[in-house]
């Protein structure tokens, strides 16, 4: 038996619909989906007609607190609300932590049940650690390029000068000097990116001939031997961005993507572009809320990111790689964070997913930069 679908298109229904912005869904008191709106379907990644053939329960773990609410609900005919309501299943994905609100509809044994997810909230937070600690190393990064990097040339010189007079047995060693203080030079060069504060270019960018070229580069490199899976939304519109830096953004995570994947067979990228109206973020100290509608995606299929570095995957220093520095995914943060957007990740043993959210470029973007320009 499935469900006889509510009409979705009334007036009513539809504002509705569009005001809230979150995946409500309506159950009747057989357990069966018998609406669902957009955000719905996106939510539990299938259609209304195809939910009208599901009960709730085939979504959600077994035992769920959310059935017993619902149950509480169609007992007391009020509405409840619960908190950090895991849901997560095979079907729903990993992660899903959820706000509820649970409501009767009409003198029915129906109830409407409206979804706030709370990972990405977490992931917002955990974004504004993440610049919090690109900003120490923007810090740290200046105090070794004046501290450290002087003295490192002076080494070098006197190990240099030492080669010309020592035996060849310490000749050796007067080269390993001038080696690792060039491997130290080398490391406190790539921290000197994070002090770099100065204002970059910035144009419209076409995202896909930024991906089109990262793969081109991807291809004839590091992943060779590995499928690259395009899906593009090809009506997407540009962002107001420097392009060789997010060039430098995706060929990290692609790169990064490469190598979970290592020898594994059947080795698979996937770059996704893709328009999600509806999220906004916070500037902070602002009322102001930025609108975050474009969504741009690097997925592998690898092993996944261990458990005990997932929440501190953008902080300096953190990796799993034998000779990585860990700065690569603090450098995508900061560029990103830098042009207002956001960067996060979600990892199982079936693979990791780095998602990228932007806003879009208008025209008064450019008209603003242009303006500030010519003030004397």
């Amino acid at each position: 038996m499935s469900a006889t679908l509510l009409d979705r298109d009334t007036p009513m229904a539809q504002l509705v619909i569009d005001a809230i912005g979150h995946p409500v869904i309506v159950v009747n008191e057989e357990g069966y989906i018998t609406f669902a709106n957009a955000q719905a379907e996106d939510f539990f990644r299938m259609s209304a007609p195809m939910l009208a053939r599901n009960r709730l329960a085939d979504f959600v773990p077994f035992g769920s607190p959310l059935l017993s609410l619902i149950e509480q609900v169609q007992a007391r005919h009020a509405p409840m609300n619960e908190y950090k309501i895991d849901i997560s299943s095979p079907r729903l994905g990993a992660d899903k932590i959820v706000d509820v609100n649970v409501g009767p509809l009409g003198d029915s044994r129906s109830v409407v049940i409206m979804f706030q997810e709370r990972t990405m909230a977490e992931k917002i937070d955990r974004q504004m650690t993440h610049r919090g600690a690109a900003r120490s190393v923007s810090g740290l990064a200046a105090m070794l390029a004046h501290e450290i990097k002087n003295p490192l040339s002076g080494i070098r010189g006197a190990a240099q000068l030492l080669e010309d007079v020592v035996s060849d047995d310490d000749r050796a060693l007067t080269r390993l000097i001038t080696e690792e203080t060039d491997r130290i030079v080398k490391l406190v060069d790539k921290m000197e990116v994070f002090s770099d504060d100065r204002p970059v270019d910035r144009e419209p960018v076409n995202i896909h001939v930024v991906l089109d070229h990262v793969k081109a580069i991807a291809r004839n490199g590091f992943a060779k031997n590995i499928t690259i899976i395009e899906e593009y939304d090809p009506s997407l519109p540009p962002i107001y961005a420097n392009r060789d830096q997010f060039v430098q953004v995706f060929l990290n995570l692609v790169k990064n993507a490469a190598e979970a994947i290592g020898n594994k067979e059947n080795g698979k990228i996937r770059l996704t572009t893709a328009f999600r109206p509806g999220f906004r973020l916070q500037v902070p100290g602002t009322n102001e809320r930025v609108s975050l509608p474009l969504e741009f995606c690097v997925h592998d299929n690898g092993p996944g990111v261990p458990d005990d570095i997932q929440q501190i995957i953008f902080d300096p220093f953190i990796t799993t790689k034998t000779n990585g520095s860990g700065l690569g995914l603090p450098l995508v943060a900061k560029i990103v964070g830098a042009h207002g957007g956001i960067v996060e990740s979600d990892t199982s043993p079936r693979g990791t997913t780095f998602r990228i959210l932007m806003p879009a470029w208008k025209e008064e973007d450019q008209e603003s930069l242009q303006e500030n320009e010519v003030k004397p």
